[in-house]
């Protein structure tokens, strides 16, 4: 199959400006959130989209002394679900750029 000169240029014009796109989307899902919570809301984890747990919050009845396992499964469930959105919305996210098409490496 031959690729003219035309569509090769015009296919990295495609390549350089979806860089571009992905470049600025990495920087903006730093500030992008999402939020989870376990025990009814005892627990609560935010993450944002570079994976990164900034922060958790729990209410103070759901501190037992004589039930910190409990505790910790709540912080441990809250935390996996915030990080389990924070990936699905970096998918979303990437799937605008690429057009849905799964590119190895990325994210």
């Amino acid at each position: 199959m031959y690729v003219g000169f035309g569509n090769m240029n015009k296919m990295m014009k495609q390549v350089q400006q979806m860089q571009t796109q992905m470049a600025k989307l990495q920087e903006e899902l730093g500030s992008k959130l999402v939020d989870a919570s376990a025990g009814g809301g005892m627990v609560q984890a935010t993450a944002n989209g570079k994976m990164e747990v900034t922060a958790i919050k729990i209410k103070p009845e759901a501190v037992d002394p004589d039930d910190v396992e409990m505790l910790e499964d709540l912080v441990l469930a809250a935390v996996n679900e915030a990080l389990r959105k924070a990936q699905e919305m970096v998918n979303a996210e990437m799937g605008k750029i690429t057009g849905g098409i799964k590119i190895p490496g990325l994210f």
